[in-house]
């Protein structure tokens, strides 16, 4: 007689506590834990009390006093020197961002023809990038004086240079040309761009008897165009937040000048923001200019955002 047998057991395995979409989250989030708080506790966290200073009388030394909207009325109703930064700071941001732009596009399609050192050339371009900071504004505090290296070099071929930073006139300018010094970067990004286009396009192009300036306007600047908006957008805001090179030029070129000088030239949107803030210690009067610029940004970046629909052309 056969003995009937027991049905082997299953042996059942714990459920895990999380489900392996579940812990991936957790690893990501435990990854940007560190980001979180930095944000929250750095950035956040300032930029919420600056909001609240804005609308106080705040010196440091005592707590912030409420005095609702009077420091944006008095900016923007009687405040000269604040005319006269945003001034500054706007012709600042007309003449140095086509500049930019146009500079680094040009040697961009320079770097893309086939010449031998092409890479050679490629790091020098990008090279005064990484000499940045103060060390780079007392050198080009030389080359641009009166009886400096740029002037010898035009007076060699019979024109006579401005005075630069002693003139109020050519300040400006004078920045502008620094900043033409780290144009690296828009140049990396521009390179990158082009290198981006099809080669495709243009040899059905030239098939179909299109000449270089057709290529140029037809297929380049279309197919760059996110390349450009995306330059053109962060130039802007770069340009609007000038400080260093203003305030340091401003204060050692001479020792009898007050910052800003000559005739309130180099009196950019951000020096006058540092003044209030670090030399009169008004913080609350600050961060009301501080959230006046941030506004300005915004509403020129959303009016760029709006345009952009017009001519920036996404490959889909």
């Amino acid at each position: 007689m056969v003995q009937a047998t027991e049905p082997a057991r299953v042996t059942e395995h714990p459920k895990p506590l999380l489900t392996p979409k579940r812990q991936e989250a957790l690893t990501g989030y435990l990854f940007a834990l560190p980001f979180v708080v930095g944000f929250i506790g750095l950035t956040l966290g300032p930029m919420l009390f600056s909001l609240y200073a804005s609308f106080s009388d705040y010196n440091v030394t005592s707590a912030p006093r409420w005095i609702g909207l009077e420091n944006y009325d008095y900016i923007l109703t009687q405040d000269d020197r604040f005319r006269t930064s945003l001034g500054n700071t706007v012709y600042y941001v007309l003449l140095k961002t086509p500049l930019i732009i146009v500079i680094s596009l040009l040697l961009a399609l320079l770097m893309r023809v086939e010449v031998p050192g092409r890479r050679v050339f490629r790091t020098i371009y990008y090279l005064p990038t990484i000499l940045t900071g103060v060390s780079s504004i007392f050198l080009f505090i030389w080359v641009l004086s009166p009886t400096g290296l740029l002037n010898n070099g035009l007076d060699s071929v019979g024109i006579r240079g401005p005075n630069w930073f002693f003139d109020p006139d050519w300040t400006k300018p004078g920045l502008v040309v620094m900043a033409l010094w780290t144009i690296g970067t828009p140049l990396l990004i521009m390179l990158a761009g082009l290198n981006g286009i099809p080669r495709d396009l243009y040899e059905a192009a030239s098939i179909d008897g299109a000449g270089p300036w057709s290529k140029f306007w037809r297929i380049t600047i279309p197919m760059l165009s996110p390349t450009l908006f995306f330059l053109v957008v962060t130039n802007i805001i770069f340009a609007f937040q000038v400080f260093n090179s203003a305030y340091v030029i401003s204060t050692t070129i001479s020792p009898t000048r007050a910052p800003g000088d000559p005739a309130q030239s180099l009196l950019f949107y951000e020096v006058y923001l540092y003044l209030r803030a670090f030399r009169d210690l008004q913080m609350g009067f600050a961060s009301a200019l501080a959230w006046i610029l941030f506004f300005i940004i915004m509403v020129v970046t959303g009016i760029q955002l709006w345009l952009s629909k017009r001519w920036v052309y996404y490959e889909s």
